[in-house]
């Protein structure tokens, strides 16, 4: 746990915490520095504040100060104080009682997290945007900073860490977003001119339940053949007609390796169909799924599939889901449940007809990547309005004009209305899989926009990859902190790449830990191989190849690029490099023993014990211990073995020599002598 971790939790300023610490002995921390473990308790119990047992500081709050006795004031008072008529006398004999002490207040103190109100700041920001949104001046912010151990400047950009300790000292909670999102102001909406749209659905569930080919068997296609290693690896969009009606669905991986893709499906979509396959059951990334349903706010309908197998038990599928809290509604629940099968076709229009529906509508890219012919190609969902060819875009940091637009067939649209899934050409750069596009007035407006934000973003990277200072270098050699393997990694899509990082993200990271010091979407190229060389990182490159100059500067400057087409072995290969970092296990491997049976004291030598090996065998020169009662009472080396009156390199078991131990002399009759070796043995994650 982190200073700033615990400070958020015990609702009191960091310093606070390096003030204990420095008190218990444990000072030159920073705010983002480790709390070691045995002082955690001592400061939970403290509150944050001053330590049981340690130096004491100055109280937090003001004491009462001691109340006088009230007491009827003596005869000669009598008319000092004011009557009820006004005229300032008091009748002789009336007790007046001396006013009572003022009581300090307590000094103000800092509210919980969740008191504290939010500020929207975006990454990468500097204690000068922090000023403005708390209404401080830089100088205050910097002072602050300081005292967090932070040597910066006013317009120096901060890591995240940083931004939420500050603005928590400053008495605010920091909701860290990106450039794009803290510009975003809610548009103004004629409710009036708004027409009905058709139902986003998102299939969601299990690798291998049937998403895909249920989704196939609507559309009378084929893509699981289509995908690497048999699983989809791309968010697909499709529209589909049912009496008059569209709906658009959306298909999202099952393997586990896919979290922010599904996260990202069930954020776009309307409803959410849930596909369990009735032979299997619940199974892991099934109740992953539910949850990211639920975590949307979602309707959801449960499609039991493979219903037509002689394995399959809809029933057993229905009471796992109740066991989630998913209850049927033919149960009393509230929770569509529909048996099909995707490969017979079996009750498909009743899914379908459960699906029509209206709703709000909204942008967002659902996948991006680089294209040889046709550049940057990002497939969208349009949401709100209509986008047109022609139209200037912007989505997070790039800009660009729809040249081109095509549907789910590949063929070339005007026009996409709301709940459109289309595929658009004509963007400057591959955007970022997740983010929301809007239409600005012209071309120069959506490079303005685009550019000023790059800007932030490349300051937020800077921040990110910019190596710890001089203080936190020693902390992190005190604390054992861990060491890094630093990652270079290039795929075909967005998508795709957002999905390694979060696999490798939740490799263990408590030792050695995965740096992805770049990413991006598209070939290998020269620059990608320069950094890699610069910072000693491997390439990983998934469904992309290095160009010919990347290649040639590859093999030339020795730097490690691995290819990859299925997610499964990159992860692997990343895991077992992790592995390879590692500090190896030291094992204690006991080699022979011998009894000490006789004491010989010889000229020169010293002591030499007469001993009788009685396992393994003893080598002159190995690591040796003197064991007494079963106690070790010396550890040292045998540096003297004898045969007779010969110097022998090793005795095997059961024969006698005389043993002489590296700078000892009091050996004893009784005594073993165990020698031993140190072997380190690899570990893995």
């Amino acid at each position: 746990m982190r200073v700033h971790e615990l400070a958020k939790e015990l609702g009191v300023p960091s310093k606070d915490i390096l003030a204990a610490l420095e008190e218990m002995g444990l000072g030159g921390r920073t705010a983002s520095s480790a709390v070691p473990e045995e002082a955690i308790p001592r400061l939970r119990a403290s509150g944050g504040k001053t330590v049981p047992g340690a130096r004491p500081r100055e109280a937090t709050v003001a004491p009462l100060p001691e109340r006088r006795p009230k007491k009827p004031l003596e005869p000669e008072d009598v008319g000092s104080a004011p009557s009820e008529s006004g005229d300032g006398k008091v009748p002789a004999g009336t007790p007046v009682m001396e006013p009572e002490a003022e009581v300090a207040p307590p000094a103000e103190a800092v509210p919980a997290v969740g008191a504290l109100p939010t500020i929207r700041v975006s990454r990468g920001a500097s204690g000068q945007d922090i000023a403005e949104k708390t209404g401080r001046t830089p100088a205050e912010v910097v002072k602050v900073l300081l005292d967090l151990g932070k040597f910066v400047t006013a317009t120096q950009s901060l890591d995240d860490d940083t931004i939420e300790v500050l603005a928590h000292d400053l008495g605010y909670q920091a909701e860290i977003v990106g450039v794009e999102e803290e510009e975003a102001e809610e548009e103004q909406v004629d409710e009036t001119r708004l027409r009905p749209r058709p139902p986003v659905v998102t299939v969601m569930g299990h690798v291998d339940h049937g998403k895909t080919l249920l989704l196939d068997t609507i559309r009378k296609t084929d893509v699981a053949a289509r995908e690497f290693g048999g699983i989809t690896q791309h968010i697909g969009a499709y529209q589909v007609h049912l009496d008059g009606h569209e709906i658009t669905f959306i298909d999202t991986p099952g393997h586990e390796a896919f979290t922010a893709m599904r996260a990202r499906g069930s954020q776009v979509t309307d409803i959410v169909v849930l596909v369990v396959a009735a032979d299997d059951g619940v199974m892991p990334q099934t109740i992953e799924a539910l949850n990211h349903a639920r975590a949307a706010g979602v309707p959801i309908v449960v499609a039991v599939n493979k219903v037509d197998k002689p394995e399959a038990d809809a029933e057993r599928v229905r009471r796992q889901l109740v066991e989630q809290g998913v209850v049927p509604v033919q149960w009393g629940g509230d929770i569509e449940f529909v048996d099909v099968s995707a490969k017979s076709g079996t009750n498909l229009d009743a899914l379908l007809e459960t699906l029509i529906l209206q709703g709000p509508a909204r942008g967002t890219i659902l996948e991006a990547y680089l294209d040889r012919g046709r550049g940057p190609v990002a497939t969208v969902l349009v949401q709100r309005g209509t986008l047109h060819v022609g139209d200037a875009i912007v989505v997070g940091t790039v800009h660009g004009k729809v040249r081109a637009m095509f549907d789910e067939w590949g063929k070339k649209v005007t026009a996409a209305p709301p709940s459109k899934p289309v595929q658009i050409v004509g963007l400057a750069g591959v955007p970022e899989a997740g983010d929301e596009f809007r239409v600005v007035e012209d071309e120069r407006a959506a490079r303005h926009i685009g550019d000023e934000r790059g800007a932030r973003a490349r300051a937020a990277e800077l921040v990110s990859s910019r190596p710890p200072g001089l203080g936190e270098l020693l902390a992190m050699t005190r604390e054992g902190e861990v060491s890094d393997l630093n990652l270079v990694v290039k795929a075909d899509a967005g998508g795709n790449l957002e999905a390694l990082i979060d696999a490798f993200e939740k490799l263990p990271q408590e030792e050695v830990r995965v740096r992805a010091i770049h990413r991006g979407v598209g070939a290998i190229t020269e620059n990608d191989v320069r950094l890699a060389l610069a910072s000693q990182a491997v390439i990983i490159g998934y469904n992309v190849r290095p160009n010919a100059e990347a290649t040639a500067l590859a093999e030339k400057e020795g730097v490690d690029v691995r290819l990859y087409r299925v997610i499964y072995e990159a992860i692997d290969d990343v895991r077992s490099a992790l592995s390879g970092m590692l500090a190896p296990e030291e094992r204690v491997v006991e080699l022979s023993s011998a009894e000490v049976r006789a004491i010989f004291r010889v000229p020169r030598l010293g002591t030499v014990a007469g001993c009788y090996v009685t396992r393994g065998t003893i080598t002159r020169g190995a690591r040796a211990r003197l064991v007494r009662d079963g106690v070790i009472v010396y550890d040292s080396r045998i540096a003297s073995l004898r045969r007779f009156k010969d110097d022998v390199r090793e005795v095997a078991e059961g024969f006698e020599c005389g043993i002489g131990i590296e700078n000892f002399q009091d050996v004893q009759e009784g005594d073993v002598i165990e020698t031993y070796e140190v072997r380190e043995v690899p570990r893995s994650l």
